[in-house]
This record gives C-alpha cells, sequence and structure tokens, in this order.
C-alpha cells in the first residue's frame, strides 16, 4: 500500500513537469503566431490548451483522493497542497498563452504587433519558454538555488514589459489605438506568464524547504555596507 501510495505522488510530479513543458511549448508556438499571423499555429495552440486543463483536472482528482484514503501529514501533505498550487499556476500560464493565439486569430491576417515592436515582443515570449523550462527543471531537481534564481531572472521580463509602455506613451506612437489595445494585453500576458513560472519554482522551494521562497531570500541576502560596518 505503502509503494503504490509513493507511485501516486511520484505520478504528480510528472504530471507537472508534462504540464510544465507543454505550456512552455505554448507560449513559444503563440509567439511565433502572433508574430507571422500564422493561423494554423494559433489554433492549434489554443486546441493543445484541453490537454493541459485535462491534466489540471487529472491532478487535483488524485491529490483530492490521496487526501481523503491516505490523510499524509507532514512532507507528504506539504506535496500535495504545493502540487494542486503548483497546477493551478500551470493550468493559467496555458490560459495565458491561448489568450497570445487569440489575439492572433482575431487579427488574422493582419498583425497584431508593429514591425518597430516586434523584436521587443519576440524576446518576451523566448524569454517566457526559457523561465518555463526552468520551472521545470525545478520540480524535476528539486534545485532550491535554482528556484530562486528565476524571480531573478523575472526582472527581465519586467523590464520588457516597461519597454513596451515607454513605446505606448511616446509621442510618436503612429499605430493607432486598436493596436495600442493589443500592444497592452500583450505585454500583461508575457509578465503574468512570468509571474507565474516564478511562483512554481517558489512553490517548490516550500515543498523542500518548509520555508516560503520570500522568506528564505531575506535571510541569505548580503548584509548592506552599512550593516557590516
Amino acid at each position: 500500500m505503502r509503494d503504490a501510495y509513493h507511485e501516486e505522488l511520484d505520478s504528480i510530479g510528472d504530471s507537472l513537469v508534462e504540464m510544465a513543458r507543454l505550456v512552455g511549448s505554448a507560449i513559444g508556438r503563440a509567439t511565433t503566431a502572433i508574430l507571422d499571423s500564422d493561423l494554423k499555429l494559433a489554433e492549434n495552440v489554443i486546441e493543445g490548451d484541453q490537454r493541459v486543463d485535462e491534466l489540471h483536472h487529472e491532478l487535483e482528482a488524485r491529490a483530492i483522493a490521496l487526501l481523503a484514503r491516505q490523510q499524509p501529514v507532514a512532507t507528504d501533505l506539504r506535496i500535495v497542497v504545493t502540487s494542486l498550487r503548483m497546477s493551478a499556476d500551470l493550468e493559467r500560464s496555458g490560459d495565458l498563452a491561448q489568450h497570445v493565439a487569440k489575439l492572433a486569430r482575431l487579427r488574422y491576417p493582419e498583425r497584431a504587433v508593429p514591425s518597430d515592436l516586434h523584436a521587443t515582443i519576440l524576446e518576451m515570449g523566448q524569454l517566457a519558454q526559457r523561465l518555463m523550462a526552468k520551472a521545470a527543471e525545478v520540480i524535476i531537481t528539486k534545485d532550491v538555488d535554482l528556484a530562486l534564481q528565476l524571480e531573478q531572472d523575472d526582472d527581465a521580463m519586467d523590464l520588457l514589459h516597461r519597454t513596451l509602455f515607454q513605446h505606448l506613451m511616446d509621442d510618436r506612437w503612429k499605430h493607432g489605438i486598436e493596436t495600442a489595445v493589443d500592444v497592452t494585453l500583450l505585454g500583461r500576458y508575457y509578465e503574468r506568464y512570468a509571474d507565474h513560472a516564478v511562483a512554481v519554482a517558489k512553490r517548490v522551494v516550500y515543498l523542500v524547504t518548509g520555508e516560503h521562497a520570500d522568506d528564505l531570500q531575506a535571510d541569505i541576502q548580503p548584509p548592506t555596507q552599512a550593516e557590516g560596518a
């Protein structure tokens, strides 16, 4: 019975990794769809989100069944509860990738992103995909140091997000209100996607250490010059 129980816990972890890989691929393909006005690819991303939703619901059902049957305590309870939260973050990430693809479909055959912002959106998409790949690696390896790095990596996404707004607020903006709304939404989708990848990594930190990542980072921050004096 205990072997079956731990196999079920392991299978929950496997599902989380699969979800992370699926939503990582989705954001990469959605980015290509929005930049190239690729309707077929956009539809593929939209339809593919159903598999992420299925995994999310299956994981929820297995986790709730484990809670009911086994009544886990201590570390095992933390694994189940944290996995449920990670699954929700990953499911939401899939939704955000789908939103990007739906915007590509909405504007087809036109391109939602003006040429002067192409490079910025491409970089945001690539960064989002890298962040989720790291989150998947963190789930597999339980590497706390790597997990804590994700928040620093997310700073680059915040900078790109601000860059978009600088373009929107520039007096030389010539692409109209509709495009401004599209770009604003896209920036928000990528920024929120990155936040969910960071949240997944933070939950792994809690799973491994029993401490919240923010508290752990505060504990390991080097002293300031004044404090060291």
